[in-house]
This record gives structure tokens, C-alpha cells and sequence, in this order.
């Protein structure tokens, strides 16, 4: 086991947070989290015999922009990293390969890297409840061999992906907000790109807004939602995926 690792984490919708975590916690005694979903965050710079796990949600096959942005104050100093990307059972496309590009370019050395499964943001129904046992069993035993291959020489893992990377935006749509609001001012506080205003919740900037669905999650009236016709639109795109098992997909170079 690792003395301790720092978990840069991006998870709007907490299902990357989960995955990442058992992930870390498999690998490490102590855990430090570096939460990139808050605005103003300090850089910060690791040294050589210090790790970090870097995770983050997959959107239309990318990673989202805002965290590519606030990964770019934190370097590494030829530092062992371990990067995730978390999806919600339908592709991962060129994330994990952004993210690796992005990470090496700030000073990290990449020994292992994983492309995991859990539920969909958008459509919950979608690998429900995953992470499960069987991947968090799946995720302390790739935690072992990570553990292994640090103990002698090792080289970077090859992972999917091409370049240029593909295009992708956000729909263009915003979460609804209901009747059922008591503007307690939690999402707008909570927003990682701070979309939704203080003085009204029930207003979105649709420039700012990415979809990242963590208002809908923290709201404990489920007073925001996504409007009707987006979610008929994926529930159409999506709802066959609830019948397919994606496995996650582990990277480690042996």
C-alpha cells in the first residue's frame, strides 16, 4: 500500500466520486481530496515520490472542458499518477486518452489508468446502482496489481482513444425548476460553474450550464429536473443500454 494519495476530482453527479474513491482507498492508507468541481481552487505542485489518482465523468466521449480548466494549476514533478474516467454505460471514447494527454503535460508519469462504469447522470436507470459489488470487487483487485507493477521498473500504459479528439457540446438545455422550489439557494451555491443565480435560483445561465446534472441530484425536493422533452429524447437514445452490462476497462502496461 501507498502511504498516501491525492484524489483530483471532478464529480458533479457523485458517481465519478464513488468509483474513485474505492479506487484510492484501495491503493492508499491515507486519502486527500482535491475537490475541481469548486471555483478558485490554488495550484499546487507534487514531488516525485508522491501520487495522485485523477478521475472525472465522461460527456459525449470528452472530458468536460471546466475540469480540463481546473486541472491546469496542478503539476506534478514526474509523480506517479493513476487516472479514471467514469461513464455511464454507453462509450468512453477519447476521455481517457484526453485526460492522460492532459496529465502528462502537467508534470504527472501515468502508471495505470481505468475507464469505469456508473450510473448514467441523465437517465438513472442506466447502471443502476453502479458501481456494485462485483466492480468495486473488480476495482480492490486492480488496486493489488497497480500496487505490483509499482515495485519494479514500469512503463506508461497504451489507452483508447484518437486525436484530434472528437467534437462534443452540451445540449442546449437547462434543468426546469418546479413549483416545488423553496430557493434554499443549495444548487446555486453547489454549482461547479456557478450557472444558477444566488439572488433567484429558478434562473440558469444556458452559456454557463453544462449539463452536469448535480443540481438535479442535491435538490431534496426534486424541484429541478430536466424539461420533458430532453428527457423523452434519452430515455429513447438511452433506454436500451438498461439491458447491457458495460464492463470497466483497466489499462496497466504490464
Amino acid at each position: 500500500m501507498l502511504d498516501r494519495i491525492s484524489v483530483l476530482l471532478f464529480s458533479p453527479a457523485g458517481g465519478t466520486r464513488r468509483a474513485a474513491m474505492e479506487l484510492a482507498q484501495a491503493l492508499a492508507y491515507d486519502t486527500e481530496i482535491v475537490d475541481l468541481c469548486q471555483p478558485g481552487l490554488e495550484g499546487r505542485t507534487w514531488q516525485p515520490e508522491e501520487a495522485v489518482l485523477v478521475a472525472g465523468p465522461v460527456y459525449g466521449g470528452r472530458l468536460p472542458s471546466l475540469m480540463v480548466e481546473r486541472l491546469a494549476p496542478f503539476c506534478g514533478k514526474d509523480t506517479l499518477a493513476v487516472t479514471a474516467v467514469v461513464y455511464g454505460n454507453r462509450a468512453f471514447e477519447d476521455a481517457l486518452l484526453e485526460l492522460n494527454d492532459c496529465v502528462k503535460a502537467q508534470g504527472f508519469r501515468v502508471a495505470a489508468s481505468a475507464a469505469l462504469v456508473a450510473e448514467h447522470s441523465m437517465v438513472p436507470s442506466v447502471a443502476h446502482g453502479r458501481p456494485d459489488g462485483q466492480d468495486l470487487e473488480q476495482l480492490h483487485q486492480f488496486a493489488g496489481r497497480i500496487l505490483r507493477k509499482l515495485e519494479g521498473e514500469w512503463a506508461e500504459p497504451s489507452v483508447p482513444g484518437q486525436r484530434p479528439y472528437k467534437e462534443w457540446s452540451p445540449m442546449e438545455a437547462v434543468p426546469q425548476v418546479s413549483r416545488d422550489c423553496n430557493r434554499c439557494g443549495l444548487c446555486a451555491r453547489q454549482c461547479p460553474n456557478q450557472a444558477i443565480s444566488a439572488q433567484d435560483p429558478g434562473k440558469t445561465d444556458a452559456s454557463r450550464c453544462f449539463l452536469c446534472m448535480r443540481c438535479v441530484h442535491l435538490c431534496s425536493h426534486n424541484a429541478r429536473s430536466l424539461p420533458q422533452p430532453v428527457q423523452a429524447a434519452l430515455q429513447q437514445k438511452l433506454g436500451p443500454l438498461e439491458q447491457v452490462r458495460q464492463g470497466n476497462q483497466l489499462f496497466l502496461g504490464e
